[in-house]
């Protein structure tokens, strides 16, 4: 098996309206800036609490790159995308 390279994991509580644009806006970019190359974990909180620690979750969503490292958090429902870009490290180069 393949590991891809990057390693998403997507912290929600409950199928909220801010939850799943949130999904529905990281599935996107991922799909336009890594062509398969990514995988997502979606994590509801109030299935699995205890999950919050390790990643040190204060608010949902919380979208948490693991891989590649640096670890990255970002916090809302990725509807900025250039936010998102910058914060996972995806803007093109050379401004």
């Amino acid at each position: 098996m393949t590991r891809k390279k990057w390693e998403l994991r997507l912290y929600v509580a409950g199928l909220t309206g801010n939850s799943s644009q949130a999904l529905k806006n990281l599935e996107k970019i991922c799909e336009e800036k890594l062509r398969g190359e990514y995988s997502i974990e979606v994590i509801d909180l109030l299935e699995r609490p205890e999950l919050a620690a390790g990643d040190q979750i204060v608010a949902v969503p919380t979208l948490v790159r693991k891989l590649p490292e640096p670890i990255v958090k970002i916090i809302g429902n990725l509807s900025k995308e250039e936010r998102v870009l910058v914060g996972l490290d995806l803007r093109p180069t050379g401004g």
